[in-house]
Order: C-alpha cells, then sequence, then structure tokens
C-alpha cells in the first residue's frame, strides 16, 4: 500500500450512523496539534482493520504504475535515538508520534502525552518501529 507525502494525520476512529448520514470523529488532538485545520477541507481515507487480504492489497490488482521519482527516504535511520512526545495511540494500543514531513513512528508500551527517548529499530517506506530507551518526568 502506497501512502502519499501529503498524508497530513493518521488515526482511528469508528465510522458512526447520525440520521441520514455517518460521521467520522476527528480527534481534538489533531487540530490542537496543528496536523488539521477546521477552516480547511480535507479528502479521507477509510481502510479496514480486518487482516483479510485482498488482490488489491498484493498489488495484482493495481492498473496505477506510475513511478514517484520525487519520493523522499523516512527522516529517520535505524539506531537512531531521539526525545519524542507521544502524541495519540493507534487502533492496536501502541504509542504514536509524528517526526519530520509528520512521518509516523510506532513506539509500543507508551501512554499518550509522555515524554520518551526512542531508538529507532524498524524503518518502512511510510513507519517506522521505535522501542523506549529512557522515560522523562514533566
Amino acid at each position: 500500500m502506497h501512502i502519499s507525502e501529503e498524508l497530513t494525520c493518521l488515526f482511528s476512529a469508528t465510522v458512526d450512523e447520525q440520521r441520514d448520514s455517518y460521521v467520522i470523529e476527528v480527534p481534538r488532538s489533531e487540530v490542537e496539534d496543528g496536523f488539521a485545520d477546521t477552516s480547511q477541507a480535507y479528502q479521507v481515507a477509510l481502510l479496514s482493520t480486518t487482516s483479510e487480504s485482498s488482490e488489491e492489497d498484493s498489488g495484482s490488482a493495481n492498473t496505477d504504475h506510475r513511478v514517484d521519482h520525487d519520493r523522499q527516504e523516512p527522516p529517520v535511520d535505524v539506531g537512531e535515538h531521539r526525545i519524542v512526545e507521544i502524541t495519540e495511540i493507534g487502533d492496536q494500543g501502541d504509542g504514536l508520534t509524528r517526526v519530520e514531513r509528520r512521518f509516523v513512528v510506532i513506539v509500543p508500551e507508551t501512554q499518550q502525552g509522555e515524554r520518551v527517548r526512542i531508538q529507532v529499530q524498524t524503518v518502512k517506506e511510510n513507519v517506522a518501529f521505535a522501542e523506549v530507551v529512557e522515560r522523562f518526568r514533566y
């Protein structure tokens, strides 16, 4: 799956029925942290949380064969240490933080609002995984 560099925020939400429409709630922190602006319109992508794979997921049904020559490398490297604040909790219960270009780093065993020093363990095209090296008190 390709995730655009234009991605401004990533969060989990449920789709709620309200009268003749459906509503997805945007977490307050997305607006307060500057990732979303209430005066702007956004495109929304819905990704299923099921683990079923489809032809589209495997790429065999994908007819878009364009190559993005301007694609930037992830802004973190394996082994890199950073001090970050966990801004939200993902749908699997892991802490999430964003670094340059709003690149998402997943940090297990952390709480929202926690400030930690992390060491990056794995880097993928659109997400990285890190472990806590040190926890800071406010």
